[in-house]
């Protein structure tokens, strides 16, 4: 059987191509936009526009790879054995961390050393000073905590994760293993799976997306915000990881690989588009009951100003598609089906973040444009760029790993 991979021709130009289309509306963005002019706090200027998309595709894209080294993660910790022949899969998005993590942060230490209070309101010295609710997050809500945290955090990503991925090679030298190194080798895998789940939980789970998104509307917040953007990520992630699956079934390759698979796959993408419509409606119902001025704000602007169309155009992609479409068990197993929805699923969380970062920045003049789907366009061709390297250069089944034989045998 084969179980190397060689990119073909039209993966190669694509990656290219999307590439070059980011890249130069990157350089569009620079001139146009002109992201080196001070925004202003509450300002809707140009430049607040390319600060507020690069941060919002920076952060998506990195939240959405490193969901592959959560999954990893989560099913090395239950002993789970069925996703053992696609594992290779979510190593090589997961693989992405670092290299998005690096311009993620580049973008992040931009905005705020740059003083960008346009986008983070507390950057601002002066406004922190004079404005209570801001002074009173002023111990966590600063350039030298956010900074701090933000290297640490996706320092820990990247070098858990690269752990976690060698310990999977290592197995491809390794031979076969008796019981007694197959018991050692999946323990030391337990101890760096359980270490990546703690680090994701406070990061991912909790203080991340309040830092990186949340603090955008620095008077607003929400203790469900987090677990939100996690589902919203996740999500994403269990989709792309579907796509890779699709693609690479359709080359022939991922013998092991079946339609029990694939079907988990698919209801893991079913299943967390609900567990995101369950956040989603928690939040707003709690806001709404609540009525309180500092929390309803958030929202006025989302439900009854210019985003409304957006809000809930956000809530037909993630919700009502994926629960009518993906509910019956062949859809799940049908190719042309589950790519599809993957496709829509990963757009709908991506316009998700789009909501979460625009009216915060850019107020009331926010709509989607050209420059917004160039950089993503960026991103995704980046995405593409690494995973296809290292699908490339590694053996797509983890051939030595002791539960090899049971995911061979899978079945729902």
């Amino acid at each position: 059987m084969s179980h190397s991979f060689e990119l073909p021709g039209s993966y190669k130009k694509w990656t290219m191509g999307l590439i070059g289309v980011g890249v130069i509306a990157l350089l569009y963005g620079f001139i146009m936009y002109h992201p080196l002019e001070n925004g202003g706090h509450g300002a809707a200027t140009t430049s607040t526009r390319f600060w507020a998309v690069l941060l919002q595709n920076s952060v998506f894209w990195l939240l959405v790879v490193n969901a592959s080294m959560f999954f990893i993660g989560v099913t090395t910790l239950a002993m789970g054995g069925w996703q053992v022949a696609l594992r290779r899969v979510p190593e090589a998005i997961s693989s992405v961390v670092p290299v998005l993590g690096g311009i993620a942060l580049l973008i992040l230490m931009a905005i705020v050393w740059g003083g960008r209070d346009d986008v983070y309101p507390w950057v601002n010295k002066e406004l922190v000073d004079h404005d209570k609710i801001l002074l009173g997050k002023k111990g966590f809500l600063n350039p030298v905590f956010y900074s701090i945290f933000s290297v640490i955090t996706i320092f820990l990503w990247w070098i858990l994760g690269k752990k976690l991925r060698s310990l999977s090679l290592e197995s491809d030298n390794a031979g076969h293993m008796d019981y007694e190194t197959g018991d050692r080798w999946i323990k030391k895998n337990i101890l760096y799976a359980s270490l990546f789940i703690v680090v994701f939980g406070l990061s991912v789970g909790s203080t991340a997306p309040w830092l990186w998104i949340m603090s955008i509307d620095a008077h607003w917040y929400s203790t469900m915000f987090s677990w939100y953007t996690f589902a919203s990520s996740f999500v994403s992630g269990m989709s792309l990881i579907a796509l890779y699956i699709v693609f690479l079934k359709n080359r022939g390759q991922l013998e092991f690989v079946t339609e029990e698979h694939i079907h988990d796959i698919g209801k893991f993408m079913f299943a967390f588009s609900v567990f995101w419509t369950y956040l989603w409606f928690s939040q707003y119902m709690l806001i709404w009951y609540a009525n309180l001025p500092e929390e309803t704000g958030y929202y006025k602007i989302r439900v009854f100003g210019p985003y409304r169309g957006i809000f809930f155009l956000n809530l037909i992609l993630n919700f009502v598609c994926p629960l009518l479409i993906l509910m019956k068990k062949s859809v799940k197993r049908n190719y042309t089906m589950l790519t599809f929805m993957a496709v829509l699923i990963i757009f709908g969380h991506w316009i998700d973040f789009w909501q979460m970062v625009m009216p915060g920045t850019m107020k009331d003049k926010a709509h989607l444009m050209p420059f917004e789907f160039g950089i993503a366009a960026l991103f995704i061709g980046i995405i593409m760029w690494r995973v296809g390297d290292y699908l490339s250069k590694h053996p797509l089944t983890a051939k030595n790993h002791p539960f090899l034989k049971e995911s061979m045998i899978h079945h729902v």
